[in-house]
C-alpha cells in the first residue's frame, strides 16, 4: 500500500514539476520570450482557468450530496490557515512580498489535484467538489485582496478608500471567481449542457494546467530566487506540514472519514497551485516567491502527501 501510494503521488506531482522545467528550458533556448510568456499568463488567467473551474463545478450535483458540516469545516480551516499565513508574512516579508507570501502559504491545488486524488482512490469526486465549494471562492477572494492591497503598482497617494474600491472591483471582475459563480449557478439550476458546449469547455479547461505550468517555468528567474529560499522553505513547512498537523486531527475528531478526509488532506497539504503565479503576475507582482513556492511545494508534496496518506491509512481512517 505504501509503495502504491508513493507511486500515485509521484505520478501526480513529478509531471507537474517537469512541465515547469520544460517551460524554463524553452525560455532558455529562446522558443518563448518574456512578452510571449506574459501573453500566455493573461490568456490562461482570463479564459482557461475560468473554463476549468466551470467544467468542474457545473456538472456536480450539489443538491443531492450537500454536507453543510463538511463545507463549513473546509471554510473555517481555510480562514484559520490564512490567519497563520498573514502572521508569517508580517514576520518574514517586506512590502509587496507579503501578498505573495500569504497567497502561496494557504492556496492549494484543490480544483486540479483534489478531484484527481479522490478519483484515484474512490472512483468519484463528490466530496472533492464540495471541498472546492468551501475553499476555492475563499482562496480567490482572499488572494485578490492580499495581492491588490500589497501590489507594487497600486497608487499609494489615492488613499485607503480608493484602494478598497479597486480591491472590490478586482474581486468582482476576477475571471476565476466569475468561473466559479457561473459553474455553481449552472449546477444548481440543472441547466443541461449540449455536447458541443461540454466538449468545447473541456478542451479549454484541459489546456489550463499545462499552459499555466509552462508559463510559470518560463517566467522563473533562478537569480532572483537565490535570496528567497528561507522564506520559501517556511511557506513549504506551513503548506505541507503544519496545516495538516493541526487540522487533520480536528477533522478526525469531528468524524470525517474516507473520501471526506482525503479531500481535506488535499485541501490542507497539497502543493501551492500554479494559478497563484498567474494571479500574482496579473496583479502587478514579480511572482518570484510564488513561482519558487509552487516549484518547491510541488516537488516536496510527492513525499509529504504520501506520508500523510500512509499515516491515515495505518490508523484506519481511510
Amino acid at each position: 500500500m505504501f509503495l502504491k501510494n508513493l507511486m500515485f503521488s509521484l505520478n501526480a506531482t513529478v509531471p507537474v514539476f517537469l512541465m515547469m522545467v520544460f517551460g524554463w528550458f524553452v525560455h532558455r533556448i529562446k522558443l518563448l520570450d518574456d512578452n510571449a510568456t506574459s501573453q500566455i499568463n493573461k490568456f490562461v488567467f482570463r479564459t482557461l482557468l475560468p473554463a476549468l473551474l466551470f467544467m468542474d463545478l457545473s456538472t456536480a450535483d450539489f443538491r443531492r450530496v450537500w454536507d453543510g458540516k463538511f463545507v463549513l469545516f473546509c471554510m473555517c480551516a481555510t480562514l484559520l490557515s490564512v490567519g497563520v499565513a498573514v502572521v508569517y508574512s508580517l514576520i518574514v516579508g517586506k512590502g509587496c512580498e507579503r501578498g505573495e507570501i500569504i497567497q502561496a502559504s494557504y492556496r492549494s491545488s484543490a480544483a486540479v489535484l483534489g478531484i484527481a486524488f479522490v478519483n484515484n482512490i474512490y472512483g468519484h469526486s463528490t466530496m472533492a467538489a464540495l471541498m472546492i465549494v468551501g475553499t476555492v471562492p475563499l482562496y480567490n477572494v482572499i488572494a485578490v485582496t492580499a495581492l491588490a492591497v500589497t501590489s507594487p503598482e497600486k497608487d499609494k497617494s489615492r488613499g485607503k478608500s480608493a484602494v478598497a474600491l479597486n480591491t472590490l472591483k478586482s474581486i468582482v471582475t476576477n475571471p476565476i471567481i466569475l468561473g466559479i459563480a457561473v459553474g455553481m449557478i449552472w449546477s444548481l439550476l440543472k441547466i443541461p449542457q449540449p455536447v458541443i458546449l461540454s466538449k468545447s469547455v473541456t478542451y479549454l479547461g484541459n489546456m489550463a494546467t499545462p499552459l499555466s505550468l509552462i508559463a510559470l517555468g518560463a517566467s522563473f528567474k533562478f537569480g532572483e530566487a537565490k535570496g528567497k529560499l528561507p522564506v520559501t522553505l517556511g511557506i513549504a513547512a506551513l503548506k505541507l506540514v503544519l496545516f495538516c498537523a493541526v487540522f487533520l486531527p480536528i477533522a478526525v475528531k469531528l468524524g470525517f472519514r474516507g473520501e471526506k478526509l482525503i479531500a481535506i488532506l488535499v485541501m490542507l497539504g497539497s502543493a501551492t497551485t500554479g494559478s497563484c503565479f498567474v494571479m500574482a503576475k496579473n496583479l502587478g507582482h514579480k511572482g518570484t516567491i510564488t513561482a519558487f513556492a509552487v516549484m518547491l511545494t510541488t516537488l516536496l508534496s510527492a513525499f509529504t502527501l504520501t506520508g500523510w496518506l500512509f499515516v491515515l491509512k495505518t490508523l484506519g481512517y481511510i
